[in-house]
């Protein structure tokens, strides 16, 4: 997340987010040789030996680093994936590049690779990228600051130690105030580390850049304002996300969606079950909660990346495939609520989400629970030019109840939703007005002219 003590300064090219807002909805993709097996990405093998963690989230680290061997990426189809995430109705794509555990899927100049390292032997980032672009999706790339396997990572302590080096680590014996700390040595991975970016930056020309692993080192140590500048200079325009210790462009919460929205832009990364990686967790959330979830981000003004984990493989798990092509069909009819739209109204004035807009001329409300009769809307003076049920033939039936119309007090409006007609996933009823949202917010007041 972005550190509100160190304020992001002006970028050299401002990014722009035009794309990112209109979009609402991205994958991200989160594969690697952790996908082999039933573990949780590159924390299996930090797990190793924490007291506490159960043993089945967690391996050595030379078992953790032996499913190398059996990442073959054999059924790997970037163009399906992508004609996939199309059908879902999503408008841009992240795929993580290198996790916390240091092996890159791109050919890397230094570094472990699927190229030189696995069984895979290829480059995995470049195909992707190709098949994103040519599906029109906008292509961001994950990237984990942090390596655990680099030899030369934990050579310098951030203030008051670390938390999260593996017992197995390369470099563990740095991570305890007995180790001396090595700036020479830290610094040798800080030229790896943006030797890599650089990489990733000129040769894939993402409009993202999803950042990870940062918690482990000040925003000094990693020398950030200084890597800004220099992203920007590889990738003119690019946008960064958060996790640049206050030098990043937007906020990322994660797992939980915001009960209070993010000021700014802001994205929220989300899992389908309880893992990022093809650990195989059955507890999936259902369609209903996804549909839900993107709906409440898109009333916030934010997005939701909804993370999709292949197998070894490079096969979509079918519980995935179903719940993407789910959310595509709800998206191709009510998409208009979604793409392109602003932050809706406060929930005191209607119990549930609600979109805007562009113009502000349309309010979109979120139905998301079976209506029993009507629902209200508080605090809209404009003039209503319809009111309608997306999916379902001729205008909803509405009325006015109480307000003060020439003390400039709007009444509340009541709308007759037919539950039969209603979707399960969620339902959308779209209020055309004679013109921008003329809101009411008040504490209210004495009407003396009654």
């Amino acid at each position: 997340m972005s550190n509100p003590d160190s304020p992001t300064p002006e970028p050299l090219i401002a990014p722009d987010f035009t794309w990112f807002n209109n979009a609402r909805f991205g994958i991200f993709v989160h594969w690697g040789i952790y996908s082999v097996g039933q573990y949780e990405a590159s924390w299996a093998f930090f797990n190793h030996g924490v007291p506490g963690q159960d043993p089945k989230d967690s391996l050595p680290l030379d078992e953790y680093m032996a499913q190398r061997h059996a990442f073959l990426a054999r059924r790997f189809d970037p163009v399906a994936w992508c004609e996939l995430f199309k059908a879902a109705g999503a408008r841009y794509t992240i795929l993580g590049t290198k996790h916390h555990d240091g092996v890159a899927l791109w050919d890397t100049a230094e570094g472990l690779s699927t190229v030189r390292d696995c069984t895979a032997g290829k480059d995995l980032v470049a195909p992707f990228v190709d098949a994103a672009r040519a599906a029109g999706l906008h292509l961001g790339l994950y990237y984990s600051h942090l390596d655990w396997n680099h030899p030369d990572y934990a050579t310098v302590r951030q203030p008051g130690g670390f938390t999260h080096i593996p017992k197995d680590s390369p470099s563990y014996r740095y991570a305890y105030p007995e180790g001396p700390d090595d700036p020479e040595r830290w610094e040798n991975f800080l030229r790896f580390h943006r030797l890599q970016l650089k990489e990733l930056c000129e040769r894939f020309s993402p409009e993202l850049l999803w950042f990870d692993g940062h918690w482990e080192r000040s925003s000094e140590q990693w020398k950030f304002a200084e890597l800004r500048k220099q992203l920007l200079e590889w990738r003119p325009g690019v946008i960064l996300n958060g996790r640049m210790g206050g030098y990043g462009d937007y906020d990322t919460p994660e797992q939980g969606i915001p009960t209070i929205a993010p000021k700014g832009v802001w994205e929220l990364c989300m899992t389908m079950n309880k893992s990022w990686s093809m650990a195989l967790h059955p507890s999936y959330k259902t369609a209903q909660e996804l549909v839900r979830t993107l709906c409440e981000c898109a009333g916030m003004g934010g997005n939701l990346l909804l993370n999709v984990s292949p197998l070894g493989d490079g096969t979509i798990f079918y519980e995935q495939e179903r719940l993407l092509r789910e959310i595509g069909a709800w998206l191709a009819v009510h998409g208009d609520a979604i793409y392109g739209t602003q932050a809706g109204l406060p929930f005191t004035h209607f119990y549930g989400p609600s979109t805007l807009s562009a113009d502000r001329t349309t309010l979109n409300l979120f139905v998301v629970d079976r209506p029993w009769s009507e629902v209200s809307v508080k605090g809209i003076r404009n003039k209503i030019k319809s009111i309608t049920l997306v999916g379902h033939e001729g205008e909803l039936k509405h009325r006015i109840s109480g307000g003060a119309e020439f003390a400039n007090i709007p009444g509340v409006l009541w709308i007759s939703v037919p539950a039969e007609a209603c979707n399960p996933l969620g339902s959308v009823v779209k209020i055309k007005l004679d013109g921008p949202l003329d809101f009411y917010a008040s504490e209210g007041q004495v009407v003396t002219q009654n």
